[in-house]
């Protein structure tokens, strides 16, 4: 009995066991079951409604403008930086907008903001302003300008202060349109070549170059944008940086300030006193091929000149007399001529294939029997064309292969967006695009087009040992302070020319300036060589009354080059255009003011005069700070014997002396020599109170030296 009692009783507990887990695993279940049910219903059945819930805890995420890269010049000056700018609006029909506010308030109406405007942003009256808000406000704008011109950040925060706008978006409608506004501190120096920006920022949260070296490296200079996420957390609204914008990199120019200034104030000049209709200038270092300076002026108005595209890369010219030069180089290698050849001009007018060649003296009776060599001094393009006739004109295509060999059709790859190319004909076997006046007319620089840039570079070349380097506007690309991409000289051709046709053009490049037409560009302080050019215009098919350019390109110094430079004037309405006058002119001045900005003299070496000071007499004072400078300076200074910590000095022929100053506690110091600040640490320390007039150093004290020190006030002159 007591067995079966035990086993009832295992039986009952192990049914309440049971019964107590299946009511468990019930209860799960129907957890389960609600959870899946509630995530269904979420998910499926108020999936709306919780979504815009959501929606309104968070704003549209919004792109972190990048900052854009700096162009620096190639001594670190600033020539190109962003700044922001704004358009201010109101909206008249935003949600919020509060018009009886707007009409009425005395505080925070159109009175009050119209005075504001007015007084802190000027442009219009008070009236002008209130008249100007209320025609907003009757045509019920969406984007009504406040304020006309961008507005800084700064005046954008002043104006957020304003009465009727401090009320904020929603009820004062006020937004703004942010643009980015690139600044060059230098004003129009090498404006077109640093180049300009798009002012609006694109979908994509950048600015974009629209030419120059800003659209040359635009993917570089304008960084990447990043994310800002707006979020609603604990009821405030708050800015989550989500991916931070990079900032773009800045570049360094081959630009020189110093010598970009010179350029274009030469130029400018000149253009100013022939009333020229534009002009450029170009600048470039011989070993290099960096270009220091460029400058492109065009006149706008009478008197008035400004960069409105970059001819000196751009424009491709028919190039003048400065080809001439080209052309002799090519009958010498060939040994189609020399130096000493004589050439028959005649009076000046030379008639070929019935045209007319004439040279620019023919009213005045022409050259008559001149040498090859004077051919290029005297710019006769009678003389020149006669030689190249003599040698080329059955094989004209031997000719522009040798224009070919100098390098004048290569393509240099300018960096500047734009840029022109070399067109220089080749005739075809049949010759159905060669007339017979192509070669005569070619010789001079007719029926040819070149760049102003491509013919510095063949000159640059004559100056470099007839090595032909690609002109290059960029030092280096920098990121966070590092170099990430370095320019280096490139060599397009490693010689034009043989070294005895290198030194017989050289030659003749001295002799243009010293006894031919380019005589104005002869300088007493740097020697110049170079060729003059002037051409006629060919507008509408015909070169008759349409203006002259007049040009010159050359080196300095002509005995040891630095820098190659270009002058080009185009259609100079006063005084007799000439290549020599009005371009040699200029770039004489350039390689001038060039020459005397470098100039180092030893003052030692320089002859004294009766006031000269060559050892300058410090102030008295702390002895190791005068020690200090004085050795800075290179200025020798006997020992003072006591080794005290002040003393006095004083300067002779050689040296400066230092005596001594005793310092004796409870005694007044003496001052008189020293500065302000020695003067007062010395008196104050002494226990004197100090009062002081003047400036300079102490030349008078109220209390005289060594009188007890007591406490009293003491006067110092300094002067």
């Amino acid at each position: 009995m007591a067995e079966e009692d035990e086993m009832r009783e295992t039986e009952q507990r192990g049914s309440q066991i049971l019964l107590r887990y299946s009511a468990v695993i019930l209860l799960l279940m129907l957890i389960v079951f609600g959870i899946i049910f509630r995530t269904i219903q979420t998910a499926f059945v108020d999936n709306k409604e919780w979504l815009k819930i959501a929606e309104q805890q968070k704003r549209p995420n919004r792109l972190v403008y990048p900052s854009r890269g700096n162009i620096y010049s190639s001594d670190g000056w600033l020539m190109a930086t962003s700044v922001p700018r704004y358009y201010t609006y109101i909206d008249f029909r935003a949600e919020g907008f509060n018009v009886d506010t707007f009409l009425q308030s005395k505080q925070d109406g159109v009175d009050s903001l119209a005075y504001y405007l007015s007084k802190n942003f000027g442009g219009k009256t008070a009236a002008g302003y209130k008249a100007h808000l209320l025609n907003g406000l009757s045509r019920k704008s969406r984007q009504y300008e406040v304020y006309g011109p961008k507005v800084s950040y700064t005046q954008l925060k002043e104006m957020r202060t304003c009465p009727f706008i401090r009320l904020g978006r929603n009820k004062s409608g006020f937004y703004t349109k942010e643009m980015v506004e690139r600044q060059r501190p230098f004003g129009s120096l090498a404006s077109r070549t640093i180049g300009d920006v798009f002012g609006e920022i694109d979908s994509i949260g950048v600015t974009k170059g629209r030419n120059g070296l800003e659209m040359q490296y635009d993917s570089l200079l304008r960084g990447v944008p990043g994310l800002n996420a707006v979020r609603r957390v604990n009821g405030a609204w708050t800015n989550i940086v989500e991916v931070e914008p990079i900032a773009g990199m800045d570049v360094r120019s081959t630009i020189d300030i110093e010598i970009q200034d010179i350029t274009e104030k030469s130029l400018v000049d000149m253009l100013r006193s022939t009333d020229a209709e534009l002009g450029t200038a170009i600048v470039m270092e011989v070993k290099t091929g960096e270009v220091k300076a460029i400058t492109n002026m065009a006149r706008t108005r009478t008197g008035v000149y400004r960069e409105t595209k970059n001819h000196a890369v751009a424009d491709m010219l028919e190039p003048g007399s400065t080809f001439k030069v080209a052309s002799i180089m090519v009958a010498l290698e060939d040994g189609k001529c020399q130096p000493s050849d004589l050439i028959d001009t005649g009076a000046g007018v030379y008639p070929y294939a019935g045209e007319k060649i004439r040279d620019h003296n023919w009213r005045r009776g022409g050259y008559g029997v001149i040498t090859v060599e004077e051919a290029v001094l005297f710019s006769s393009n009678i003389g020149v064309a006669r030689k190249i006739i003599d040698g080329y004109i059955t094989q004209p295509e031997k000719f522009v292969q040798g224009i070919q060999r100098l390098g004048l059709t290569e393509n240099l790859q300018i960096e500047i967006p734009g840029a022109g190319y070399s067109i220089i004909r080749m005739p075809n076997k049949t010759r159905s695009n060669w007339s017979a006046t192509a070669l005569p007319w070619m010789s001079f620089g007719y029926e040819t087009q070149i760049p102003p840039i491509y013919t510095l570079a063949f000159f640059n070349a004559i100056a470099n040992g007839g090595k032909m380097l690609r002109p290059i506007f960029t030092k280096e690309i920098v990121k966070n302070g590092e170099t990430v991409r370095r320019f280096s000289t490139e060599v397009v051709r490693s010689s034009i020319c043989s070294d005895r046709t290198l030194r017989i053009m050289q030659g003749m490049l001295e002799g243009v300036v010293e006894r031919g037409t380019g005589k104005p560009a002869h300088s007493n302080a740097i020697k110049i060589a170079g060729k003059t050019g002037t051409a006629q215009i060919a507008e509408g098919g015909s070169y008759e009354g349409s203006g002259h350019q007049v040009s010159f390109a050359g080196y300095f110094p002509a005995d040891n080059p630095e820098f190659s430079c270009m002058v080009l004037i185009r259609r100079p309405r006063i005084g007799y255009p000439s290549g020599g006058t009005m371009s040699g002119a200029v770039v004489k001045s350039i390689a001038e003011k060039i020459s005397a900005n470098r100039m180092r003299y030893d003052i030692r070496e320089v002859e004294a005069d009766s006031l000269a000071v060559f050892i300058p007499t410090p102030k008295a004072g702390d002895v190791q700070a005068l020690r200090r400078v004085l050795r800075k300076l290179d200025i020798k200074a006997a020992p003072n014997h006591d080794e005290s910590s002040w003393a006095l000095a004083k300067a002779n022929d050689t040296r400066i002396e230092l005596d001594d100053i005793n310092i004796r506690k409870g005694l007044v110091p003496r001052v008189v020599g020293m500065g302000a600040k020695d003067a007062v640490y010395l008196l104050e320390d002494a226990g004197l109170k100090v009062e002081l007039t003047g400036l300079g150093k102490v030349v008078k004290q109220s209390v005289q030296p060594g009188a007890q020190a007591k406490g009293q006030t003491i006067t110092i002159t300094l002067q």
